[in-house]
């Protein structure tokens, strides 16, 4: 996160144990393609309704994240002799809290709604990103834990 409020991501590292790997380029695919779409899906996956009807009908109106927006992306393919279990999207599950997580450690400002862009950020209080000394990274906490040590 930048101080004028752009959330990047610049490196992600993945590693999937899917049992035997039959095409471990296909794996890597897989991991590649399921990080560009959470992140898109973070930053610009709003869908807006008029009339009762979606606004967005093809890509010239939904974006997604472009090549230079993208992060390196490292994939390792945990060696196993179970069986062949499939890939699927593996990767879609921890990128938004993963980034979350991040502006809250940068901010002490959870965000409760996506996608993640400046004026969000800005409803919620995240002014830039101050310094990251200690007393900003709030114990290593995540939004969860912080919030539930709020209630008590």
């Amino acid at each position: 996160m930048s101080r004028d409020g752009a959330v990047r991501v610049r490196r992600v590292v993945c590693a999937v144990d899917c049992g035997t790997v039959v095409n471990p380029d296909t794996v890597h695919a897989q991991i590649q393609s399921a990080v560009i779409f959470d992140i898109t899906a973070a930053l610009y996956g709003q869908i807006t309704l008029k009339d009762g009807r979606v606004e967005q009908s093809n890509f010239d109106s939904y974006q997604m994240l472009r090549m230079n927006e993208a992060p390196a992306i490292e994939g390792y393919i945990i060696q196993s002799s179970e069986p062949p279990g499939g890939m699927g999207e593996a990767g879609t599950s921890a990128i938004v809290p993963t980034m979350t997580n991040a502006i809250f450690a940068a901010t002490g400002k959870c965000l409760r709604k996506l996608p993640i862009d400046p004026h969000r950020l800005e409803a919620a209080g995240v002014n830039g990103i101050p310094s990251l000394r200690p007393e900003n990274r709030r114990g290593g906490l995540n939004c969860l834990e912080a919030a539930g040590r709020a209630r008590g």
